[in-house]
């Protein structure tokens, strides 16, 4: 081989990435010049590993932008199904209650009226009021329940369509 061919050599190997340590030394003038187009070689690939990496970087970033914002978004959902919960539980908690005191106090109502029976009238009307009570508490507990349940059932469907928009914009394209 000559000097031309084993130059061209030289470039085509360190174009396509590899380095020959095995070739024939040259002479003088030729080995300098190939050793600096060896470097100017490495130096472009070093330049073109830099400006990849540079780029990987602000993919990297760009995600993580974009990962930071749907976790912000994830979390405000999360916090609206923990605000989910029964709105009307405290009314709820109360009606319960005093069903509950209004229970206690039907039933010695309902065993006096069974031992004095001269007292009949009167414990048999308070007993009948304390029932009718009872039975609006249970309406209204009812009318709570329900009321409770389409809210909450309005906000889940709510925080669905939410949910599936935002599938729908993470989903790749």
């Amino acid at each position: 081989m000559d000097r031309q061919q084993q130059a061209q050599m030289m470039v085509r190997m360190n174009n396509s990435g590899l380095v020959s340590y095995n070739t024939s030394p040259l002479i003088g003038d030729d080995e300098d010049e190939l050793s600096k187009t060896a470097l100017m070689a490495f130096r472009v690939k070093e330049e073109e590993i830099k400006k990849k990496k540079m780029e990987v970087r602000e993919k990297v970033h760009a995600h993580l932008g974009r990962v930071e914002e749907e976790t912000k978004k994830l979390a405000e959902i999360r916090e609206e199904l923990e605000a989910l919960e029964d709105p009307r539980k405290k009314e709820v908690t109360i009606v319960r209650k005093r069903i509950d005191l209004v229970n206690k106090e039907l039933k010695p109502l309902g065993q006096s009226c069974y031992k004095k029976e001269r007292e009949y009238r009167e414990v048999l009307e308070a007993f009948n009021e304390k029932n009718k009570e009872k039975a609006q508490l249970v309406a209204r507990l009812m009318e709570l329940v329900t009321e409770s349940e389409r809210v909450r059932m309005k906000k889940l469907e709510e925080l669905n369509n939410n949910i599936e928009s935002f599938m729908s914009q993470i989903s790749p394209r």
